[in-house]
C-alpha cells in the first residue's frame, strides 16, 4: 500500500468512533477491563459533535415505544442509572407530557395507560392548566411522565476527562478506511493522514462505533449482518414561547411529534414523524452517509412542523426558529415495523477480535456494556476477568 507507515506499538484496543459509545466504551475497557493501551480515532475535530449531539436528547424512559415491549423496558430499567452515573448532565427541571392522539393515533389512551403499567413507568393525568395548552378535538388524554433532557456538552466534557485520567489516548481529525487480519499481530486499522499518506495501528481488538460508518471500512472487514436504513434527519431548534419553556409535548402514537428541551443551546428541539427525515436509503458498503448528508441542500421543514403541530398546540405557533440540526440517524430494517430500537452488537466471526456496536437511545449504553461484561478478553500477558457495572460517573 502505497505511503503506509506502520505503527510501532501493539495497541489491546483501538476504539473507533468518539461519540458516547465509543468514549465510554473506551473508558470502560479501560477502568473495568484492566486495558492498558487503548488508541481511540474520531474523525472530527472533537468528541460527540455528530450523532451524540444532533439528536432529540432525550433519556427515555419506555413511553416513547408501546410497540416495543423489550425497548421500552430496557428503557425504564436503564433511565434510572443513566441519572445516576451523569447527574451533572441531565436535566429534570421541566414538565414532560405525553398526549394520546384522537384520530391516527395506534394506540388509545387506555392502551397507553395498560402499557405503562406493565413496564413500571409512572404517570398520571395532567392537570387542567396543562391540558389546557392542547387542541380537546385533536386530543384523546394528556399525562405527565417521568423523563429527563441530557446535555451533550456535559457529556462531552467528562468524556474528554475521563479519557485522559485513564490513559487513553486520542486522534481527532483522523479517518478508519480499512481494518484487516495482521500477519504478526491480530488486526490492523489504516488510517488516512491529513498531512498525507496513510498509516497502519495495530492492536488485539477493534471495536466499530460509528454509528452511520458501521459498514464504511476496508480490508478484510465484512461489514455486518443486519440490514441498516440511513435517514439525513431536521431537528428543528426553538426558542419556545413562556408557556412552553419548561415543558416537554410528545403526542403519540403514529404520524405526530415531540418538543424537547435542549440543554447544550438553551433551545428545545422539534423533531415531526412526517417532516424530519428528509431522505433515506439502504446503507451500503462504499456510500458514505457523511458524504451524502454534506452534499445534502438542507433546506427547513421547520413550517411544515410548525403548522401541524400548531393544530394540537396552538401556543406553539408563537415559537421562533433558531437553528436546524441536520444529521444521519441509523436504524436497524429489522425494527421499522415496531419501532424498536434494540442495540446491534456483533463479533466478526471471520475477523476475529473485532466488534461492531450500534445503539439506537444513549441509555443503550448499559445493554453495550452487559454484552462487554460477557466477553472474555486477552490483554498483554494475561487475562482479563469480567467485572460487573458501568462506567464511572
Amino acid at each position: 500500500m502505497s505511503g503506509l507507515n506502520k505503527g510501532e506499538i501493539c495497541h489491546d484496543a483501538i476504539v473507533i468512533g468518539g461519540g458516547f459509545y465509543g468514549a465510554a466504551i473506551a473508558i470502560y475497557l479501560a477502568r473495568q477491563r484492566g486495558f492498558k493501551r487503548i488508541l481511540l480515532i474520531e474523525r472530527e475535530s472533537a468528541l460527540l459533535m455528530r450523532a451524540s449531539y444532533n439528536n432529540q436528547a432525550r433519556v427515555h424512559n419506555g413511553y416513547h415505544y408501546p410497540r416495543s415491549f423489550t425497548t421500552a423496558y430496557r428503557s425504564r430499567v436503564n433511565l434510572p442509572k443513566f441519572v445516576r452515573d451523569w447527574p451533572l448532565a441531565i436535566k429534570q427541571d421541566f414538565t414532560k407530557l405525553y398526549a394520546i392522539a384522537r384520530r391516527n393515533s395506534k394506540v388509545t389512551a387506555k392502551q397507553f395507560e395498560r402499557f405503562c403499567r406493565e413496564i413500571g413507568a409512572g404517570i398520571k393525568p395532567a392537570e387542567p392548566s396543562l391540558r389546557a395548552l392542547f387542541e380537546p378535538r385533536l386530543i384523546e388524554q394528556v399525562y405527565w411522565v417521568n423523563e429527563c433532557a441530557f446535555d451533550t456538552s456535559q457529556l462531552s466534557t467528562w468524556a474528554s476527562r475521563e479519557l485522559k485520567e485513564s490513559g487513553v489516548q486520542v486522534h481527532y481529525q483522523t479517518r478508519v478506511v480499512a481494518i484487516s487480519k495482521g500477519r504478526l499481530v491480530p488486526l490492523e486499522v489504516v488510517v488516512d493522514l491529513a498531512q498525507g499518506g496513510q498509516q497502519a495501528f495495530s492492536c488485539r481488538y477493534v471495536f466499530n462505533c460509528t454509528y452511520s460508518g458501521l459498514n464504511q471500512f476496508g480490508g478484510d472487514f465484512p461489514g455486518v449482518g443486519l440490514g441498516l436504513k440511513q435517514e439525513i434527519t431536521e431537528m428543528a431548534l426553538l426558542q419556545m414561547p413562556p408557556a412552553l419553556e419548561n415543558v416537554g409535548v410528545t403526542v403519540m402514537d403514529g404520524p405526530f411529534f415531540s418538543m424537547m428541551p435542549f440543554p447544550a443551546r438553551g433551545l428545545h428541539t422539534l423533531s415531526h414523524v412526517r417532516y424530519t427525515p428528509h431522505l433515506h436509503w439502504n446503507d451500503l458498503q462504499g456510500l458514505d452517509p457523511y458524504q451524502k448528508l454534506g452534499q445534502y441542500d438542507r433546506a427547513t421543514r421547520v413550517d411544515k412542523m410548525l403548522r401541524d403541530v400548531g393544530r394540537y398546540i396552538p401556543e406553539v405557533l408563537k415559537a421562533k426558529h433558531v437553528d436546524s440540526l441536520f444529521e444521519v440517524k441509523t436504524v436497524l430494517l429489522k425494527n421499522e415495523g415496531d419501532d424498536g430500537r434494540p442495540i446491534l452488537f456483533e463479533k466478526h466471526t471471520g475477523l476475529p477480535g473485532a466488534y461492531s456496536v450500534l445503539g439506537g437511545k444513549i441509555d443503550n449504553i448499559y445493554d453495550v456494556l452487559e454484552k462487554l461484561d460477557a466477553e472474555s478478553f486477552f490483554t498483554g500477558s494475561d487475562q482479563a476477568t469480567s467485572m460487573s457495572g458501568g462506567t464511572d460517573a
